[in-house]
């Protein structure tokens, strides 16, 4: 198969296997959080499949830790597009949730994606070993957490009313945690669930999370909002530092190009088997939206 075909199977398979764990919740929550849960890259997904992969892990469990991080994604796009956050009228080319319910119901929808992924990796059918569910759910909490992905979205907010512009390393760390963070936990995942060594793993992901996030701060000044699926020109619109203002356009796509290589240098001790995750690397950076 190819990279693209992969991919194309992995995200039917995981909005399958969200699908089948969503239908447990009802009413305006539950509709909320299964419209949160549709569409999108599934980017980090495929990373828990593919690193899962490396080590022959059984596809059900390793679709559970995917579906766990989509849901934890979902929850935090929910809440960064709340008005009191980035105050977004579209996510993947549809409403966002706060308009499409209400704010209310968009603050429980994540509230509830976010448990609702920490009871799906604690469950014995993501695997028969406690302390591997246990690992699980600890690294998620972290990576999520007030020391993870929500104190990275703290610092954004708190940029945007600072007196001074953050510096090129102020933004590399931000983005470490509100972008990296989520990256990086699919990838120790399929290493957890083989109960294998991540170090190779976490190095290839905190290439991938820094190119990531200069791919996107690219695409927020060159990219088509129409394919991009949300607004674009937001970044220089309200005057924030990103690594396009601070490096200009063609220095950001060399830094971009430069961890690719990084990255996929790291899955050398895989061999082929890791060529779709090499793959991933070159698609973060050439991706259109």
């Amino acid at each position: 198969m190819t990279f693209q075909d992969r991919l194309r199977t992995a995200q039917d398979d995981i909005q399958t296997t969200l699908t089948d764990l969503l239908a447990a919740f009802d009413g305006p929550v539950g509709d909320a959080m299964r419209y949160a849960c549709t569409g999108g890259k599934r980017l980090r997904g495929f990373l828990a499949l593919e690193t899962s992969a490396l080590f022959d892990v059984p596809r059900p469990r390793a679709l559970r830790a995917a579906a766990a991080i989509e849901a934890v994604h979902a929850y935090s796009l929910i809440h960064d597009d709340l008005p009191c956050m980035d105050d977004d009228d579209m996510r993947r080319g549809h409403p966002t949730v706060h308009r499409r319910w209400d704010d209310a119901t968009a603050v429980l929808a994540g509230d509830a994606l976010q448990s609702a992924a920490f009871e799906w990796l604690a469950d014995a059918a993501t695997h028969d070993d406690a302390g591997v569910r246990a690992d699980l759910v600890l690294t998620l909490a972290r990576n999520a957490g007030a020391a993870g992905m929500v104190r990275g979205q703290a610092l954004d907010i708190a940029a945007e009313t600072a007196a001074t512009a953050l510096s090129l390393d102020q933004i590399i760390e931000l983005q470490r945690l509100k972008t990296g963070c989520l990256l990086e936990w699919p990838c120790r995942a399929g290493a957890l669930l083989a109960q294998a060594n991540p170090a190779p793993l976490l190095a290839y992901a905190a290439d991938l999370g820094l190119a990531f996030q200069i791919a996107d701060d690219l695409l927020d000044v060159e990219g088509d909002a129409e394919i991009v699926g949300k607004a674009v020109g937001k970044d220089a619109g309200a005057g924030k530092a990103t690594f396009v203002s601070l490096m200009g356009a063609e220095a950001a796509r060399t830094r971009a190009d430069n961890l690719v290589k990084t990255a996929q240098g790291s899955l050398l001790p895989f061999g082929d088997r890791a060529d779709t995750l090499a793959a991933v690397a070159r698609y973060v950076v050439t991706r259109d939206k």
